[in-house]
């Protein structure tokens, strides 16, 4: 990448068949649907891509075709999170081999209670930037149990040399963005958050230039960005208001499946089946996310029809 990146950067969920199985054909589907909903980057095998529920096997496949379908068209970030420092290097660097534009990883962690000290995890993010020359975004989220200081995350940012983005996903992230940018200077590259963007518009008063949401509407999201940063705080506001309300029930009632039920009624994939020990959602709260979608008249809900 020449130039910084910014603006929003979806998750694309993987699809799979009523089955269970890959549907490599739709996983084509949804890259193009991300790419026609304006998206200045596509993120693969995140969470929200239920990388926790996918083989090494199945990984390997779903970079290739991501990155092969792409073709270059938007940069593409490839999840490579993992305990083993070992495995996650052979994921860097079979994801750059590919031609992914960043890697992004979650700190090493195996449950609350198998957790490296602060050392440890600083020699995990620094032997995978030896083995690439991509850069890296450190997701610091809930989920993995860890806390990641600023001081931590400034000094990796100073002194690994691909370490330069950062997704913030902890409670009271803007404060933490905020501090992390100040303290960073140039070293913080592209500061982000995530979390469907339920803090974006607290983020960006903090100095965020990106959001990393799912991939169920970023053609509604991106504008609350693009227009913060272009200085039409107003312009912000009122997208954001527009969105709120999809994204709360995303965040608060849905989580990753909201985006595969989106994308199964608009036809860019055939099935919104998510594995097991994952359960689909209430009928009650599936009539409630589409009637929020269809209100805002969702490109991927008529993408493919």
């Amino acid at each position: 990448m020449k130039s910084p990146l910014t603006g929003i950067l979806p998750v694309a969920p993987t699809p799979f068949l009523d089955d269970g199985n890959i549907d490599v054909e739709g996983m084509k589907n949804v890259i193009d649907c991300l790419i026609d909903q304006g998206v200045d980057a596509i993120c693969i095998l995140a969470n929200y891509s239920e990388q926790f529920v996918i083989s090494d096997e199945e990984r390997a496949l779903l970079t290739k075709v991501s990155l092969d379908h792409c073709a270059g068209r938007v940069p593409v970030i490839v999840t490579i999170s993992h305990f083993s420092t070992r495995i996650a290097i052979e994921r860097a660097k079979y994801a750059q081999s590919l031609g992914a534009s960043m890697l992004m990883m979650m700190p090493p962690y195996h449950g609350v209670g198998l957790v490296p000290a602060a050392e440890g995890i600083y020699e995990h993010f620094a032997a995978v930037s030896d083995a690439v020359d991509i850069p890296i975004m450190i997701q610091d989220a809930p989920l993995s149990g860890v806390t990641l200081p600023v001081p931590l995350l400034v000094r990796m940012a100073r002194e690994i040399e691909n370490v330069s983005y950062f997704k913030m996903e902890t409670p009271f992230a803007a404060d933490k963005l905020a501090q992390l940018i100040a303290e960073g200077g140039d070293h913080i590259v592209g500061p982000f958050d995530g979390e469907e963007a339920v803090t974006l518009l607290a983020d960006l008063d903090a100095g965020c230039t990106g959001t990393m949401t799912s991939g169920m509407f970023p053609e509604k999201i991106r504008p609350i960005v693009t227009s913060y940063l272009a200085g039409d705080q107003e312009a912000a506001l009122e997208h954001w208001k527009l969105c709120m309300p999809l994204i709360n029930h995303e965040n608060r009632q849905c989580g990753l499946r909201a985006c595969k039920t989106v994308y199964k009624a608009g036809g860019v994939i055939k099935s919104d089946h998510v594995r097991h020990p994952l359960k689909p959602m209430s009928q009650r709260t599936t009539d409630r996310l589409l009637h929020l979608a269809e209100e805002l008249d969702l490109i991927a809900l008529r993408w493919g029809k």
